[in-house]
């Protein structure tokens, strides 16, 4: 079972109302992602929390319904 990019935004910006997201799909097939989130919620945390925040919004279905998901955080300029 796949996470589609409309659901892995969804869960975002639920945790981080305020997020840009570019979501790129590495392999055709809606298992393996890259995402590029910008929020302020990120500013003055290190990141590994960040990465925290980010993985929080997925639950358990991080690793399972969504196999993979490559992570890069920023905070706004």
């Amino acid at each position: 079972m796949a996470m589609s990019a409309a659901e892995i935004e969804k869960r975002i910006k639920a945790a981080l109302p305020d997020a840009v997201i570019e979501l790129r799909d590495l392999a055709g097939d809606d298992d393996h992602w890259a995402a590029t989130i910008t929020s302020e919620a990120f500013r003055g945390k290190t990141r590994v929390a960040q990465h925290q925040v980010v993985n929080a919004a997925f639950g358990s279905d991080m690793g399972t319904v969504l196999h993979s998901l490559s992570i890069t955080t920023r905070v706004p300029e």
